[in-house]
């Protein structure tokens, strides 16, 4: 039984180890009967695999966060790798742990959390020091475990603290070159724009979209939040409109789920690094996934393109 991840298999592969429930929906097929789209992972990536024939019995046995033994052929549907499966039965070796199946960030949460403060440190505006350093405190524990999103870009354990990290070192270079930038808005900004996806979000393993999440959002949440945090704080003043002008436009456009258009220098620059950030993080899960010479699957957030891999 080979040993190798999710994202080195290539089509015509066989598969027989243990994978991670990610995602789990009850569909109904053309002739009316039900079947299962379940998404597995492991540490490496993940892949979509269509369980028929099923009944109530088997719905459960198939949720998310559920270990199970899978047997199956990789195959090639619609530009994307899928799992045909021909064996899927729930794990019972007491020695597969749930740990061994999830990504996490390639640097430590010690480390992100230090450069974070870091950054805050050097703040020269004591309003937004003192409201940036008070929620990352307040939501430090997810701030740290929690993913970026649910698919796409950093949809791993501390993929937010990752994304913030990888984004300050961007909005660092960047003010570097343009000086006139308030780097205390934009790194407050990069540090406080996903922080409400501590509520959006489920948590770090199976990720889903809360309740909350659904009906609110995790960029009306936090504006909400700095403005109670800025409350207590005892802080009037432009920053906090500033603060929470930076998190509701650093989607850039309304059709991009942006409730206003950036209309200060830092929040522009915010978005473009947001922007890049989860496109590059997009960009290198997939080409992780091919040889030199290739092409990666079609992904469907980067406009369905497929990226090639070059030789060199």
């Amino acid at each position: 039984m080979t040993t190798k991840g999710i994202a080195h298999y290539h089509v015509n592969d066989k598969i027989d180890k243990f994978f991670l429930i990610k995602n789990s929906q009850r569909l109904l097929a053309k002739n009316g009967k039900p079947y299962l789209t379940i998404i597995f992972q492991d540490k490496t990536g993940e892949i979509e695999g269509k369980l028929w024939d099923i009944n109530e019995a088997t719905c459960k046995h198939f949720v998310p966060g559920k270990i199970v033994k899978v047997n199956g052929e990789v195959q090639l549907y619609q530009g994307k790798h899928q799992l045909r499966l021909t064996l899927l039965e729930p794990a019972n070796d007491a020695n597969v742990r749930i740990e061994d199946f999830i990504e996490t960030a390639p640097e430590s949460k010690e480390d992100m959390l230090a450069e974070v403060n870091t950054y805050i440190f050097e703040m020269t505006n004591s309003n937004i020091q003192r409201i940036t350093r008070g929620l990352v405190a307040k939501y430090r524990e997810q701030f740290l475990e929690f993913p970026a999103a649910t698919k796409n870009h950093h949809e791993f354990v501390s993929g937010l603290a990752y994304h913030v990290v990888s984004m300050l070192r961007l909005a660092k270079a960047i003010a570097t070159l343009y000086p006139t930038l308030n780097k205390d808005l934009l790194y407050s900004g990069v540090i406080l724009h996903d922080l409400g996806k501590v509520f959006e979000l489920s948590g770090p393993v199976s990720t889903t979209y809360t309740l909350q999440g659904q009906l609110l959002g995790h960029i009306s949440i936090m504006v909400n939040e700095i403005g109670k945090e800025a409350e207590e704080l005892g802080i009037e003043g432009e920053e906090v409109m500033l603060l929470q002008h930076l998190v509701l436009s650093h989607h850039g456009k309304e059709e991009w789920g942006s409730p206003k258009k950036p209309v200060i220098k830092e929040a522009e620059i915010l978005h473009y690094i947001d922007n890049l950030d989860a496109k590059m993080n997009m960009m290198d899960r997939a080409l992780e996934r091919v040889k030199p010479g290739e092409f990666t699957e079609r992904v469907f957030a980067l406009d369905n393109r497929a990226f090639y891999k070059p030789n060199f």
